[in-house]
């Protein structure tokens, strides 16, 4: 009799795996509080991305120097393209990656190997990067790379003038331009996240997925600080050139960069290794303190679903 009520048990405890809708909301309500709190480091590493002639002395120096030539409201700019792209983001990833990975979980435990966790993660990070991340950072770099406050001097009014000009101008793939390294940097981004995350989990709070137990914030807060810190040096040379590939206008019928690659052999022979990794000081402080928002955020969103739809949650 015992031994008949544990799978079933098991059986019950599987069917209320937290949805995946649930996981997409909880991404979106953090990355809405990641783009308030953190906007001036990601222009900041914009602006650093972008400096050929090295106007810019250092991520403290381009800050005052932004702050000091163009107000307050410069180190905000595009936040409305970045905090609508980073809630769509972080709904799609966590989405998913939930649905990918209830793909690969193995259909009599529910166990998920690492492997499948990792192939989730990139593949979620490829799913992003194609439908939401390109286009709108092809607007917000395009946004923050012009210098200045006076409308009558910038050449893109708003997100939605950007959006328009850039299609009108270069065609509709203007706004996937810099598709490849894009790609390359929200799967390994992703892979190595979520992976990460759910290892710090089990090493620092023996937090087990779908045990019912939910973390406090600040255990989230630093399970996701350590999680976000791989993924920025893995791919800083996608980032730049990403950045590089999104800000060059096609208006004209010669462009600098080719491609990817033909991107990574110009920066490197132009300006050698080490620019290849430019702006990852603001990416590290800007990354990992997001990730510990988002998380923190969701995982307190996914634990009261828990505490209120499920019988299993713990604290």
């Amino acid at each position: 009799m015992g031994e008949e009520q544990k799978p079933r048990q098991h059986q019950i405890q599987k069917k209320q795996a937290i949805p995946p809708y649930m996981k997409a909301i909880s991404g979106s309500l953090g990355g809405i509080v990641e783009a308030s709190c953190l906007q001036p480091i990601d222009v900041i590493k914009t602006r650093l991305q972008l400096d050929r002639s090295g106007s810019y002395k250092g991520i403290f120096h381009c800050g005052a120097t932004v702050y000091r030539t163009e107000g307050l409201r410069a180190l905000w700019k595009g936040l409305t393209p970045f905090a609508t792209h980073l809630t769509l983001k972080y709904a799609l990833r966590m989405g998913s990656n939930a649905l990918l990975q209830s793909v690969f979980k193995d259909s009599e435990t529910g166990a998920l190997s690492n492997r499948a966790r990792v192939v989730s993660g990139f593949g979620a990070g490829v799913v992003e990067a194609l439908v939401i991340v390109t286009p709108f950072e092809v607007v917000k770099i395009r946004l923050q790379q012009q210098k200045g406050l006076r409308p009558e001097l910038l050449k893109y009014r708003g997100p939605i003038h950007c959006a328009r000009m850039i299609i009108k101008e270069e065609g509709l793939l203007g706004l996937w331009a810099g598709a490849a390294p894009t790609v390359m940097r929200n799967g390994t981004n992703q892979a190595a996240m979520f992976t990460a995350k759910n290892a710090f989990d089990v090493l620092l709070w023996k937090k087990h997925e779908g045990d019912g137990k939910t973390l406090q914030p600040w255990q989230s807060m630093v399970s996701g600080f350590l999680a976000g810190t791989a993924g920025p040096i893995c791919t800083g040379p996608f980032d730049v050139v990403k950045t590089r590939l999104m800000a060059q206008a096609r208006t004209g019928s010669e462009v600098k960069y080719k491609g990817m690659f033909h991107a990574i052999r110009t920066i490197f022979a132009e300006e050698g290794l080490l620019a290849l990794w430019r702006g990852l000081l603001p990416r590290l402080m800007r990354i990992p303190p997001g990730q510990a928002i988002v998380w923190a955020v969701s995982d307190q969103v996914t634990g009261f679903y828990e505490r209120r739809y499920m019988n299993t949650a713990q604290i």
